[in-house]
């Protein structure tokens, strides 16, 4: 626990008390009574509410849209499988700044649905839902399939030869097991909305508004420290009671489990029901991800005298306007050398936090495991302006050091590691590692060959997790990426804040290019995930 702890006290806790402490105490003495007079106000009365309401009801819809994904994903086998896989995983690392220019293409005024139906969204709360479920969908398919596709199969195959209906056995053999993973991938929905504020600007406009979005608004245009930092403080509160909860209630729920390779659960589709769910899953992921992903491609092409490749050439060269130190093109390069450090950083971070919350019990480790959560529900713009302030003096002056960033990345990217492979690692059966301690293995070679052989998948996909966040990155890497080395989504933001067709046809080329790049890698390592000998573990 010791390194983890003293990178979340340097590069987390520490930029954040210090925003807060500037907020609370301008000119030496405390002033407490900013809370009261903050939370009593009707105005941050109505953004906290609509906050944890769209969290709740973007959480619920991702869940029942995505888990039958999740589903289909972990046991059904179907050509393409590996290709789309990596395809659900893109929106996730777009930024929300353009997720929500995607919906707004899609459903807003001009959009599809306005010249098809003349039906417009942007003006309703369904907008800002259906495009969480587009950036969340991963979340769950990648976290509850990867699980669900190690479960044996022949535990509830046994259960339906001792009388058992096919629901009865899937609540109580395969649901229990499954418990852990749903509620993980729920907290990280819940979190992600809950913090939401890129798709929030475009499509709430000032008719909606997230806590997130408002301290963006209190810090930047108002100036208001003292506010956003109350709000600050609330989110701690907020998600340090949601993360409580669920230390105490999930842990008691997990099990040690009978995992398999998941290439012996996947089967082809057998019957018109199984058919029909492959169909409805595959129609969803086309009309929910494969539409807002194919108008953002669409008009990276579409320039003013016809379809070609004018935007893309564009990015190869400075502007006029001093936008850009260096062409946006470059921003690619560095966007893939930030994510390798990022990746680097979270898993190595994240695995010994994982292991650690296996080995140990208590309130010690409950509140552990809170504090590896916290990053995800606490403003990106609160810790950006934190490491502006904290982190720029000896010694630790990391204002001119490229790995600034990648820091701030990884911050995001350890609890999707942690909560990726904890689950895992709590279910591989203690006897194992006390037989290889019998046999006169030492812990390290016990762990090599008993914990890593398990959990190897599921360290690859928290991998592809933390790579995915790190691309896509945006409210902390904003603030401290240096002019001339700008990450993908810093460059497409600047170009979409700049009034102009050119301008908005080089942020759809750009964020083309990110989607590409994605895909490319998470395809990989899928290719790296199932390049294995089959066999039960």
């Amino acid at each position: 626990m010791a390194l983890p702890v003293a990178f979340f006290g340097v590069f987390f806790a520490w930029p954040v008390v210090s925003i807060v402490d500037r907020g609370l105490r301008p000119d030496g003495a405390w002033r407490f009574g900013r809370i009261g007079e903050t939370l009593s106000r009707p105005d941050i009365l109505d953004v906290l509410g609509f906050t944890v309401w769209q969290a709740l009801a973007s959480t619920g819809l991702t869940l029942l849209v995505a888990l039958p994904g999740a589903y289909v994903f972990a046991r059904f086998d179907f050509p393409g499988k590996s290709v789309l896989r990596a395809v659900v995983t893109v929106p996730f690392v777009l930024p929300t700044v353009l997720v929500g220019t995607a919906f707004l293409a899609l459903v807003g005024r001009g959009g599809l649905t306005d010249e098809l139906w003349g039906l417009r969204l942007d003006t309703s709360v369904w907008a800002i839902l259906l495009a969480h479920v587009f950036f969340n969908y991963a979340v769950v398919v990648r976290t509850v399939g990867g699980l669900w596709s190690q479960l044996d199969p022949r535990q509830e195959e046994a259960a339906r030869v001792l009388g058992a209906s096919r629901w009865t056995a899937w609540r109580t053999v395969t649901l229990p097991a499954l418990v852990p993973a749903v509620a993980a991938a729920a907290l990280m929905v819940f979190l992600f909305t809950f913090t939401s504020f890129g798709v929030v600007q475009i499509l709430g406009g000032d008719a909606y508004s997230t806590l997130e979005a408002e301290i963006y608004r209190q810090t930047a245009r108002l100036l208001d420290l003292p506010t956003a930092a109350v709000l600050t403080l609330v989110q701690f509160a907020a998600v340090g009671a949601i993360l409580g909860v669920h230390a105490r209630t999930v842990r008691r729920r997990e099990t040690a489990l009978r995992l398999v390779a998941p290439e012996r659960t996947a089967r082809r589709p057998r019957g018109a029901g199984q058919w029909a769910l492959l169909g409805g899953v595959l129609l969803s992921v086309a009309l929910l991800i494969l539409l807002p992903l194919g108008v953002l491609v669409e008009r990276s092409f579409a320039g003013p005298h016809g379809y070609g490749l004018g935007y893309y050439r564009a990015l190869g060269s400075l502007d006029e306007s001093g936008t850009f130190l260096v062409p946006p093109l470059e921003a690619i390069g560095n966007s893939l050398r930030y994510a390798v450090a990022a990746t680097a950083i979270a898993v190595l971070i994240g695995g010994l936090a994982a292991a650690a919350l296996t080995r140990r019990a208590g309130r010690l480790t409950r509140g552990f495991d809170a504090l590896l959560m916290l990053p995800l529900g606490v403003s990106a713009v609160t810790v950006g302006f934190g490491f502006l302030i904290t982190l720029d003096e000896p010694p630790l002056d990391l204002r001119a050091v490229w790995i600034l960033v990648p820091l701030a990345q990884a911050l995001v990217g350890v609890p999707f590691v942690v909560r990726t492979m904890l689950p895992v690692l709590r279910a591989v059966d203690e006897r194992l590692r006390e037989a290889a301690a019998v046999l006169g293995a030492s812990p390290w070679r016990a762990w090599r060959e008993v914990d890593l052989p398990l959990v190897r998948r599921a360290l690859l996909i928290a991998a592809g997790f933390a790579f995915a966040v790190s691309l896509g990155e945006f409210g902390a890497t904003v603030f401290i990426a240096r002019p001339d080395s700008p990450t993908l989504p810093v460059a497409v933001a600047r170009l979409l804040g700049r009034p102009g067709e050119l301008n908005y046809g080089q942020a759809m080329a750009l964020s083309t290019i990110l989607m590409v790049v994605c895909a490319v890698s998470l395809l990989l390592l899928e290719r790296l995930r199932t390049d294995r000998t089959s066999g039960e573990f």
